[in-house]
């Protein structure tokens, strides 16, 4: 009977909860006197089990409550690989994402399943994908290798989005082929000594950064959906446990992986509840 109603939590409540993880941190060459309130969202999976179309405004209204400065989105906005008829339109769900409110803007990066949903876009090997597409017709700016200069109520920042670094692996299973360029990326960042934060969808690609990336935002593992004491079973990641979930400081650098909202593969998750990250800088 424990199993069953442990089973019955993992797949029936815990994934329909909503919570904040909240973080504050000075992450190096941020003016400690200077503070901004970033609020992200990440593998929202739109059209999963767990995540229909209706849930979304519940989920903006508690993101708008926390009156973020900055609002950053980290890919993975749809659920299936292949089209699917049940499919939320991609235009529904973009303009519900588009009632984010942060005075600075709403940024984005694209996930993995964001390509591997998109034909076309895997058959040109490059963009735009139809998720790019959607979310820049309501005003969400996707930074795909890209990096801008933003003026903001703690002074100037950079903030770089990195492209999806498994993209293109359905095309060549079991290898990692990405979008990912970041030398070209970094090399759009100006040497003025502004702070760098910078979006990455696997947290993998945190291993590369340079000093110069102070923080690094990342999603893609659902914190591995399963989590007991500390550890998950299954990560995505090939560093395993080290960047499954929450902050991670290594060589004066930061990390923080968000546990995600909605689900991939199984409907389930176990320690690891939906979750808004909320990060307070400075």
């Amino acid at each position: 009977m424990t199993g069953l109603g442990t089973g019955g939590y993992a797949f029936a409540w815990e994934p329909e909860e909503l919570h904040v993880a909240r973080y504050r941190l000075t992450p190096r060459d941020w003016p400690a006197v200077r503070k901004l309130r970033l609020v992200a969202l990440s593998d929202i999976h739109v059209g999963g089990f767990h995540m229909p179309l209706s849930r979304l405004p519940g989920i903006i209204a508690a993101a708008n409550a926390l009156q973020p400065d900055l609002v950053l989105l980290l890919g993975d906005f749809i659920a299936s690989r292949t089209p699917r008829s049940d499919d939320p339109a991609m235009a529904e769900w973009a303009r519900e994402l588009a009632r984010l409110h942060s005075p600075q803007g709403i940024y984005a990066i694209l996930g993995n399943h964001d390509w591997w949903h998109d034909d076309a876009a895997l058959a040109a090997r490059g963009g735009p994908t139809l998720v790019g597409r959607a979310l820049e017709a309501v005003g969400i700016r996707v930074l795909e290798n890209e990096a801008v200069r933003l003026e903001t109520v703690a002074g100037p920042l950079w903030l770089a989005g990195l492209g999806d670094q498994i993209a293109f692996q359905t095309l060549r299973r079991g290898r990692p082929w990405g979008a990912d360029d970041l030398p070209a990326t970094l090399a759009q960042i100006g040497d003025d000594g502004a702070p760098v934060i910078m979006m990455a969808h696997e947290p993998d690609a945190f291993r590369r950064m340079p000093r110069r990336i102070g923080l690094t935002l990342a999603g893609h593992t659902h914190g591995g959906q399963v989590r007991l004491f500390g550890w998950s079973p299954v990560v995505p990641s090939r560093y395993g446990n080290r960047y499954a979930y929450g902050h991670v400081h290594e060589e004066g650098r930061d990390l923080i992986v968000s546990g995600g909202l909605g689900t991939s593969k199984l409907p389930m998750r176990f320690g690891v509840p939906p979750e808004i990250v909320l990060i307070e800088l400075g």
